[in-house]
């Protein structure tokens, strides 16, 4: 297939994602723009990389979510301001080639979403004080979310080895997994700390993932 032909399958997966409700319309129009530019600028298997992470998204949102239902935290329908938030460092780092940041941007958004999204399954804990905080709360971690954003963060790095982003898997491991994780920690702290003060949900999970490029990229330096 020649990269027209992904254009045309990427714009139906994005029809795809807003009649599923997994996107509303503007973001999912956003999510194309930004994959026609990865296409062209990186090659389409950047591209899978952050459809992989899209996928993971979609499916762990919907684990428990009766549950998140009733206690008020279910995202369901994501909007423009989730792809760019977590979708934009990403872009910009594969529009540049720059690897290390592309991966270590994904694997924090995954580790984190995977992290929020089976974490609820228990009690967490605030991360500033470790005192016991309800499921949903800003700053909340917990064992189980924190082995699932671990485990988010490995896909990603075996992906993008698969993938041919980066051909060395020892070192892709490393990048994703290490700035996956600390990416997301820098999330919860930015939750914990300035969330609902002074940042929105949207501002600290792009902070999170400028912070997890800037370690995959401290990484290779």
């Amino acid at each position: 297939m020649i990269s027209w032909e992904y254009v045309v399958l990427l714009v139906i997966i994005g029809l795809i994602t807003y009649v599923r409700k997994a996107l509303d319309l503007l973001g999912s129009i956003f999510m194309i723009i930004m994959g026609v530019i990865i296409i062209f600028a990186a090659g389409v298997n950047w591209l899978l990389l952050i459809f992989l992470f899209l996928i993971l998204g979609v499916a762990f949102t919907r684990y428990k979510h009766n549950y998140k239902r009733e206690i008020g935290i279910y995202e369901g329908t994501r909007t423009i301001k989730n792809v760019v938030s977590n979708g934009i460092v990403a872009f910009v780092m594969a529009a540049f080639g720059n690897y290390a940041g592309f991966i270590g941007s994904i694997a924090t958004a995954t580790a984190d979403t995977m992290a929020s999204e089976i974490g609820v399954a228990t009690t967490p804990r605030l991360i500033t004080n470790l005192k016991k905080v309800p499921p949903g709360t800003d700053g909340g971690i917990s064992v189980l979310g924190t082995f699932a954003g671990i485990m988010g963060a490995g896909l990603i790095g075996l992906a993008a080895y698969i993938l041919g982003v980066y051909p060395d898997l020892v070192k892709t491991m490393e990048i994703a997994i290490i700035a996956g994780t600390v990416g997301c920690f820098v999330d919860s702290i930015l939750g914990a700390v300035l969330e609902s003060k002074y940042l929105t949900n949207e501002h600290v999970n792009l902070l999170a993932t400028m912070a997890g490029a800037l370690i995959g990229n401290i990484m290779v330096w």
